[in-house]
């Protein structure tokens, strides 16, 4: 039996959490005394229940996310309700994104005896220690409230990292996520890195040691390795080191390797592209944030704008790459209309695939992810809210219900236009050739197969393939 027990669940079963890792490499002497146990939020509740209730840890620690902070809540009411009938209940710390900027008031924190907000490597070993040996209160009687800690950012060149963590399931069935940086230098004000309290913008790993570290789960044998880095590009020296020494290692290697980064699309000076040119085939992905379009609301939205630039990046990766693109588009920003959307939507896949020209292929290396705006407790864009009536939903993961510039009802039609799109087009269903803007078509055809199917999940593949070869059939496509 472990003291201490790490568990969070995660959006699906191959997204292993490196949070809980570090954390555990880092409780230093507690380090052989803590258990990590994972779940997947499609999990039956039964099966996340009984390892916890099996386990009897003295402090369970859980990381939070917006994606999974329901799921922990359902969760902690079960199993407050099992620990009713035990002499003692474990102490419950909770820390991550999502309750670092949340109220104090939020339900969650009914059932948590102290919550770490910020980075937890330092102030969750600390604390451990101060309840393990009895120097740190705890709190049993709820409904009081918890202690909150305010931690600071630790210095990333005296953690240690949770890569040894990783198991030889993980490496071999599951992504493998990494971090060379943490933090972004700009303010786009619906993500939580545009909160800088006077903080450090970005701060690196020590180079050398991360490298040792990549080197060591190569030879482990991973397959996908997913960086974390927002900002990937941001210092081009230390980008190109990264990415020679995943050249040379897919160069040895005789079975595949991936690895998956996020850029910024303005800056893509020559030997970057040099570099991505030299990728062979499904060994990169890239996930390109370009969000909007519309020049005016990414200013009011403090968000760095250069659409000729950015599009001209895309065709560059497109043309010259073999990278796997994935760019993002977020519907229901301040200001912005359908019809500011669709036009954005359509540069971009004019950008991507040449649309106007081609059919859209099965081997098309792209894909655009349409996401709906979220109000993140503690986002600025918050102070948009009133002068251009936001409204949104109190639940995680917070998405916004109308605007002054979008009704409910378009963006409702955004939000089934997206699970079409990613079920249709992303993952190649069919192919299909366009006469018409592609946002104005594919709406017309994810209205109808809504219609048609009366939901937008659960659909058999070959019926959905059916009714979209007939769709296109009786317009002419």
């Amino acid at each position: 039996m472990k003291s201490i027990v790490l568990t969070t669940i995660n959006a699906k079963w191959i997204h292993p959490s490196l949070a809980l890792r570090l954390l555990k490499a880092n409780l230093g002497h507690l380090e052989e005394a803590c258990e990590i146990i994972e779940f997947a939020l499609r999990q039956p509740l039964g099966e996340k229940l009984q390892p916890l209730i099996a386990a009897r840890p003295q402090i369970l620690g859980i990381s939070v996310s917006i994606w999974n902070h329901a799921a922990v809540v359902e969760l902690l009411a079960e199993l407050k309700k099992a620990w009713a009938a035990q002499t003692e209940k474990p102490v419950v710390i909770l820390g991550g994104p999502e309750v670092s900027h949340l109220p104090p008031e939020a339900d969650i924190f009914r059932y948590a005896d102290y919550v770490i907000r910020g980075e937890g490597e330092a102030a969750f070993k600390t604390l451990c220690e101060n309840v393990l040996t009895g120097t740190q209160k705890t709190r049993h009687k709820m409904p009081k409230p918890p202690q909150f800690i305010d931690s600071e950012p630790v210095k990333l060149d005296e953690i240690k990292s949770g890569y040894h963590l990783y198991t030889g399931e993980d490496l071999a069935k599951k992504l493998i996520y990494v971090e060379a940086s943490r933090g972004c230098p700009f303010n786009c004000e619906f993500c939580l890195s545009a909160i800088k309290d006077g903080q450090v913008v970005v701060r690196e790993f020590p180079l050398e040691p991360f490298l040792a570290e990549m080197d060591a789960l190569v030879r482990r044998k991973v397959k996908t390795f997913k960086f974390l880095d927002r900002t990937f590009n941001l210092n081009i020296k230390r980008a190109l080191r990264i990415m020679e020494f995943f050249l040379e290692k897919i160069a040895e290697n005789k079975e595949p390797l991936m690895v998956h980064f996020e850029m910024v699309p303005s800056l893509f000076p020559d030997e970057l592209r040099d570099t991505l040119s030299r990728f062979p085939p499904e060994t990169l992905r890239l996930e390109i944030g370009i969000q909007t379009l519309n020049p005016e609301i990414a200013a009011r939205i403090g968000r760095p704008s250069d659409p000729e630039k950015e599009l001209e990046t895309l065709r560059f990766l497109r043309e010259r790459t073999n990278a796997v693109i994935h760019a993002d588009l977020i519907a229901g920003l301040p200001g912005e209309d359908i019809d500011s959307f669709g036009r954005g939507f359509d540069r971009l896949w004019l950008a991507l695939s040449e649309a106007d020209k081609t059919p859209v292929a099965e081997h098309l290396r792209a894909e655009i992810q349409l996401g709906i705006l979220k109000l993140l407790p503690g986002a600025p864009i918050s102070r948009h809210s009133e002068s251009f009536s936001m409204r949104y939903n109190p639940l995680p993961p917070y998405e916004v219900l109308e605007t002054a510039a979008m009704s409910s009802g378009d963006l409702q039609r955004i939000k089934n236009f997206a699970r079409f799109w990613e079920l249709v087009v992303n993952r190649r269903l069919v192919k299909f050739t366009e006469n018409k803007p592609v946002f104005e078509n594919f709406m017309a055809l994810s209205d109808s197969l809504l219609a048609h199917f009366g939901q937008n999940w659960g659909i058999d593949k070959y019926e959905l393939r059916e009714a979209v070869k007939i769709f296109f059939n009786n317009e002419g496509a």
